[in-house]
């Protein structure tokens, strides 16, 4: 008799092949295959294996304005399950859908771990939210629990229900229906499991934002982003013992790609910089300071920073430089590589998807370009019109051979989802062009893609003729 590979077996020998092949983009594309998974709980099978592993390894740095906090794969290890054990005496059960509503703050990854070990669903939500926002999500998302700042507690003032109200942060909370997030303290921090949680149990619903009346609500499973970063790791090239940064506000699917998964994925440590104003100077310094290997950040970002004298940075540590967002002018590319001998390079993903598309370590850059399909991914262009594959169109993934990564679909939506999913593709409402190598270029939304007789005409052509 055969013996089954263990979850951890299985992740790990998926995740070491995209190690391997990491400067190898044609292999890495032929090898790697999706690992197959039934039972598969990421913080239980994967987070808390890495830690016994590498106990002393820094699985988190904070640096803020005036502190600068770091817990090792040990400590967020045993934190997280002292955090299960608090939320379970709360009431927290597997399949409880908690709001977690919090900044660049420790307790955020603890919480985090937390709800992935108890097999609650997590639903992100920025601190931007106001008193309506939160009203909808706690509606339509049934949400049980609330996780948020002490600071932000009075938007829930008003906000009925009998969700259980925890608060994090310094001072008491506002009202005596708040649990103070310090209580959990006082718990054990060795966690048993209630059961077994599933690869495809739910995990994580995002909220979108968008042009549609009402956000879409994107369902995920413990397997869809835990797993399914693997592309993200891959295209951003961690390796275990980096230090990786991302610049990302929390409640945004960005941040689980950048902010948890992939690195932990790859056994990295996440710097997060927590300023209260971004400072290039301060984003410059910490690189050298910190001695970051990876870094991600949007184009917003880059352009800033090419306005700072990038000379002044220590980069001896830096290796990989990727943005992510929209598509990052070339000229920007050109100045940090001028000035650090690193190509940023670009990608693409979704909140509904992990990363699809992106220019991989050791591989050539071409200007204006997204990249290619990462390992895992099957990417077509659609004609919107004829419905048929081609050089141009609708960027689609081939469902025939369904990536890890993609959701589970819109929830409570089926004629959303239907729409997504039609015709055997999954519908990324994106416009591309490709060229004979297969490198992807980014055109525009669909619904912003004009037509005129017979050729197709993008926002950024028609303002250059006009």
């Amino acid at each position: 008799m055969t013996e089954t590979a263990s979850p951890t077996a299985t992740f790990r020998s998926a995740r070491d092949l995209l190690l391997r092949y990491r400067d190898d983009y044609d292999a890495a594309r032929r090898e790697f295959a999706w690992p197959g998974l039934d039972e598969f709980n990421w913080a239980l099978d994967w987070f808390d294996v890495i830690a016994a592993e590498h106990p002393d390894r820094i699985g988190l740095r904070i640096l803020a304005e005036d502190e600068d906090t770091s817990l090792s794969y040990a400590e967020l290890a045993a934190r997280s399950g002292q955090v299960a054990n608090w939320l379970r005496g709360l009431g927290v059960r597997r399949g409880d859908r908690m709001l977690l509503m919090l900044g660049n703050v420790a307790p955020l990854w603890e919480v985090i771990l937390a709800a992935m070990k108890l097999g609650a669903v997590m639903i992100p939500a920025s601190t931007l939210l106001q008193p309506a926002d939160l009203a909808d999500r706690l509606v339509r998302g049934h949400v049980r629990h609330v996780v948020t700042d002490v600071e932000q507690t009075a938007k829930f003032d008003q906000l009925p229900g009998d969700w259980t109200r925890i608060a994090v942060g310094p001072g008491e909370p506002t009202g005596a229906s708040w649990h103070a997030y310090s209580g959990s303290y006082d718990t054990d921090t060795a966690f048993t499991p209630d059961g077994v949680t599933r690869a495809g149990d739910p995990l994580l619903l995002y909220f979108t934002s968008g042009t549609t009346a009402q956000p879409k609500l994107v369902a995920h499973t413990n397997a869809s982003y835990p797993v399914g970063h693997l592309s993200t790791m891959y295209w951003i090239g961690i390796e275990p013992g980096d230090v990786h940064l991302n610049l990302s506000s929390p409640g945004w699917a960005k941040h689980a790609w950048s902010n948890v998964y992939a690195p932990w994925n790859a056994g990295a440590t996440i710097l997060v910089l927590n300023y209260q104003r971004f400072s290039a100077a301060g984003l410059l310094s910490a690189l050298g300071d910190a001695q970051v290997s990876t870094f991600c950040a949007p184009p917003t970002v880059w352009r800033m920073l090419i306005q700072s004298d990038l000379a002044t940075a220590n980069v001896s540590g830096l290796r990989e430089c990727v943005a992510a967002g929209e598509p990052l002018n070339p000229e920007v590319i050109e100045q940090v590589r001028k000035s650090w001998g690193i190509t940023v390079r670009d990608g693409f993903g979704q909140t509904e998807t992990t990363a699809q598309v992106g220019n991989t370590p050791g591989q050539p850059v071409r200007p204006g370009s997204m990249g290619r399909p990462l390992p895992g991914y099957q990417v077509v262009l659609v004609d919107p019109v004829s419905g048929k594959p081609g050089r141009d169109g609708e960027i689609c993934l081939d469902l025939s051979r369904r990536p890890l990564g993609l959701m589970t679909g819109y929830l409570d939506d089926p004629a959303l989802d239907a729409e997504a999913m039609r015709g055997g593709y999954y519908h990324t409402g994106d416009v591309a062009t490709s060229d004979p190598d297969g490198y992807i270029t980014y055109v525009g939304r669909t619904d912003d893609v004009f037509k005129a007789s017979d050729y197709r005409i993008s926002p950024f052509e028609l303002e250059s003729v006009l």
